[in-house]
């Protein structure tokens, strides 16, 4: 029974040992390698394990460019996933380059995966270029009319400014800004919509391509409608303001006039109440000229009948007079 047990024993640790051979000395994949025209040894792939690098990730990547006749280097391979990078990725964008005619070397393609770009589809849109469509983009033209424009825009990736050049962003708002600026020159909106290809020539000619990830190959306008009539619009509102103005300076005169009615009202009382006080003085002087032998009797006649003659005068003129009380 004991010597069973210990075979069995035996028997579990050799099954455990081989499995962890089999891990570290991927034997399996050594072989498909080789049946695969991949020269590798056991102790490199045993090797691969200590420097954390998968080694059917690698064995797979030389296998399949030695396959698609692309020169690989295992070294190479291990540094680009040791920094971060896709190898199955990179060795896809690199035999479909190589497929295509299309000049990709392998520094290349690893400095643009490292850059978060996208090197098989990069690869694949520069074989087959990709539509854009534009949001829709609004401009008026000289004549006020405002038009809505909806544009396709045919780009191939550029693989040599894929490191460090501008993306789709970039290339809709260069494609949003030519088709304003050329409506905007535009003298009616009725040519525009008689030729729209006038758009797409003038935003091709402004090479808005420059500095970005892609080369645009075409600028198609797929509609344009017609919005507001913002001439007719602006000039309606200038004329409110313009009359709002008006009606404000209207206001203002208006209340300096008022302002200038009470100041001369004031003004009239003013007088009217020196007026009055003058009057009042008149018989205190006529009484300071009698007694002071200025003034005879006669003279009082003369003056009571200048002022009956006034207030007759005054009667008939339709006017009311207030003659003093002697």
């Amino acid at each position: 029974m004991i010597e069973e047990i210990g075979t069995m024993g035996m028997a579990i640790g050799v099954i455990v040992l081989l499995i962890i051979m089999l891990y570290f000395i991927p034997i399996g994949l050594w072989f498909s390698a080789l049946v695969s025209g991949v020269r590798i040894s056991l102790l490199q792939l045993f090797l691969m394990r200590f420097r954390k690098v998968p080694p059917g990730v690698i064995v797979r990547a030389l296998i399949e460019g030695t396959k698609a006749g692309v020169e690989l280097n295992r070294d190479a391979l291990e540094a680009h996933y040791l920094a971060g990078g896709n190898v199955a990725r990179v060795v896809h964008a690199l035999v479909s380059a190589n497929k295509a005619n299309i000049e990709l070397g392998f520094n290349m393609a690893t400095a643009i995966d490292l850059a978060g770009r996208d090197v098989f589809e990069a690869v694949q849109m520069s074989v087959n270029p990709k539509v854009i469509n534009t949001p829709p983009v609004t401009a008026v033209s000289k004549d006020g009319i405002q038009l809505i424009a909806k544009a396709r825009v045919t780009v191939r990736a550029n693989i040599k400014q894929l490191v460090g050049g501008a993306g789709e962003e970039t290339v809709l708002a260069r494609v949003g800004e030519g088709i304003v600026s050329s409506i905007g020159s535009s003298h009616s909106h009725k040519a525009v919509l008689e030729n729209p290809d006038f758009i797409s020539r003038v935003v091709l000619e402004k090479g808005l391509d420059a500095g970005t990830a892609f080369e645009i190959l075409s600028i198609d306008i797929a509609d344009i409608d017609i919005g507001k009539n913002i001439g007719a619009v602006l000039q309606m509102d200038q004329a409110e303001a313009d009359k709002n103005i008006a009606q404000a300076k209207a206001e203002e005169r208006r209340a300096m006039a008022i302002a200038l009615e009470q100041e001369n009202k004031a003004k009239a009382q003013e007088m009217t109440a020196k007026v009055i006080e003058a009057e009042a003085q008149i018989p205190m002087a006529i009484a300071e000229s009698f007694r002071s032998g200025n003034l005879g009797i006669m003279d009082y006649m003369k003056y009571k009948n200048i002022m009956a003659d006034t207030a007759m005068r005054d009667s008939i003129a339709g006017e009311e007079s207030n003659p003093s009380q002697i």
